[in-house]
């Protein structure tokens, strides 16, 4: 059966795959400490809850506007001001999540062939979304030596005549690198010099630890008129399932991502649009609690995987995610298999060991692998314990 050549070209999240075998074996009774999933293991704060169930007792479930409802967008706006940007509600469009905004801004932006720079690893679906766009990935490659951060010499290295836009996640996932505002101040003179656009992927603002202070490099002069900052309440606030997220663009860019959305998605979930209004407006009390929690876990993991022979981990300041370097396992055997990739050793760790990991190749980083530590402190200790007793195993 015929199938488009864009959808051919295109390939299917590793990430939600993963995740979707851990869950099929759990399922079946099988016990599956899952290190794969991006999402936080707490619950949706109550008042957040209390407002759906009030929207829903309101009747509150037809059609809203395409880019959100009113007061979502200026509260929104209101969110934004906090790390120093000015956007007016017109500016904001509220999306499906905040994956629903990068498709949004792409689509915008890109023209055919036109090339979009990702600096490795990137998260899974920049790289199928630019090409969805019908533009060109362009690979800038970093490792734990230069923290996972590219420099302004790496970046302006891999422009051309033809590249539109520049992807730039801090927090980072996988790495959990963030970028001071020394570095993203040089970055931003380099995409006023070149004219290129910058999306600023900002959905782990909120999860910072040792002290690190958020910074969006929309914020700085100039900047503005050339960025499209995207975020979210999935990861801040543990509503991963509740779809919302929202990006930030100048107008004509906002009005063309609402035309797109508007025959895509239509208007996002009202009864969750509700709820996010809750969230943006109540107590940040639970956001700080989770914070801390994850630093914990952090720490612990971090202890943990640094302990295991042939296994280094660069520190992480943001997100919730560790991404160790297993470069030295690679060409070892296990029970007479030899692991060639990361992506073999991930396998083993479902198949054998029943710990879910997403392996390096996922993020345009073979070597390495992605562990989530949105997950509690018993799970991670059972799973280091089961990773090193791989390790133990090998020839």
């Amino acid at each position: 059966m015929k199938i488009s050549r864009r959808a051919a070209l295109i390939s299917p999240s590793p990430t939600l795959a993963i995740d979707a075998k851990a869950k099929a074996l759990k399922a079946q009774g099988v016990e599956v400490i899952n290190f794969s999933a991006g999402e936080p293991d707490f619950d949706t704060p109550q008042h957040i809850k209390a407002a759906a169930v009030q929207a829903l007792e309101e009747g509150f479930t037809r059609y809203t506007p395409v880019a959100g409802i009113p007061e979502l967008r200026r509260e929104v706006a209101r969110y934004f001001s906090l790390r120093g940007l000015s956007y007016s509600p017109e500016e904001i469009v509220v999306s499906c999540g905040a994956k629903q905004s990068l498709y949004n801004a792409l689509q915008v932006l890109l023209e055919e062939g036109e090339e979009a720079v990702l600096i490795s690893p990137y998260w899974v679906s920049y790289h199928e979304q630019v090409k969805l766009a019908g533009g060109k990935p362009v690979v800038v490659h970093t490792d734990s030596a230069e923290g996972f951060k590219v420099t302004p010499e790496a970046l302006e290295a891999a422009l051309t005549p033809r590249t539109r836009a520049v992807i730039l996640n801090s927090p980072c996932n996988p790495t959990g690198a963030v970028y001071t505002r020394q570095e993203l101040e040089s970055l931003a003179e380099l995409a006023r010099e070149r004219d290129i656009w910058v999306i600023s992927d900002e959905i782990y603002s909120a999860l910072l630890y040792d002290g690190l202070q958020h910074v969006s490099i929309a914020s700085f002069p100039g900047m503005k008129e050339r960025s499209i900052v995207v975020d979210g309440a999935s990861k801040t606030y543990a509503m991963t399932g509740w779809r919302i997220g929202f990006a930030a663009a100048p107008l004509p860019i906002a009005q063309a991502m609402i035309s797109i959305q508007s025959h895509s998605t239509s208007n996002p979930n009202s009864i969750a649009q509700k709820a996010v209004l809750a969230a943006l407006r109540g107590s940040q009390e639970p956001v700080e609690k989770m914070r801390l929690e994850f630093d914990r876990r952090r720490l612990m993991m971090l202890e943990g995987l640094r302990a295991i022979p042939g296994i280094k981990c660069h520190r992480p300041g943001g997100a919730f995610y560790l991404f160790p370097d297993v470069g030295e396992l690679l060409g070892r055997r296990f029970r007479g298999r030899i692991l060639s990739s990361s992506l073999e050793i991930a396998e083993v760790l479902l198949e054998e060991f029943r710990v879910a990991v997403v392996p390096g190749e996922a993020f345009g980083a073979p070597g390495y692998l992605r562990l989530s530590y949105a997950t509690s402190r018993d799970q991670i200790e059972k799973g280091l314990k089961a990773l090193s007793l791989f390790v133990e195993q090998l020839d």
